[in-house]
């Protein structure tokens, strides 16, 4: 399986049966799992939405209340569902063409990548059993080793 590493975004091999002891990138050294969210920019979103690992994106603003009440949320599920799937975030005012590549409309908007391709999209924010919920029924399941 290739897995992005959250620091340096260099594509990592890692064994299927291997995902939940974690290991370390083969060119920074950090580790591959930290159990909370990677900030994304257009430089290396690319990089983690083309891996095999399942990419869960929160698109927000500073300036978004209910996006400000979701980061909290979003954080205990990268928590949960590390190393199942990566978690990130990207700053829509800051990355205004990812925004606009994507056809973001509303803040904050959760959209899940897999191997390149959004599968699944839910925009407004969740409260912590929502999002388990529709993270359940999108997420597609990491192959078993």
């Amino acid at each position: 399986m290739i897995v992005a590493c959250p620091n340096c975004s260099a594509k990592n091999r890692m064994p299927v049966s291997r995902l939940d002891e974690g290991g370390k990138c083969g060119k920074c050294g950090s580790p591959m799992f930290k159990g909370k969210p990677v900030a994304l920019t257009a430089s290396n979103f690319d990089a983690h939405a083309s891996a095999d690992l399942p990419l869960v994106v929160d698109f927000w603003a500073a300036w978004c209340g209910p996006c400000r009440s979701m980061a909290p949320v979003f954080e205990a599920a990268a928590q949960a569902f590390e190393p199942h799937a990566r978690f990130a975030k990207v700053d829509s005012d800051a990355e205004p063409h990812l925004s606009a590549r994507y056809n973001i409309r509303s803040l904050p908007t959760l959209a899940i990548f897999h191997k390149g391709r959004e599968i699944a999209r839910q925009a407004g924010a969740m409260p912590p059993a929502m999002l388990k919920q529709w993270l359940e029924a999108n997420l597609p399941q990491v192959p078993a080793a």
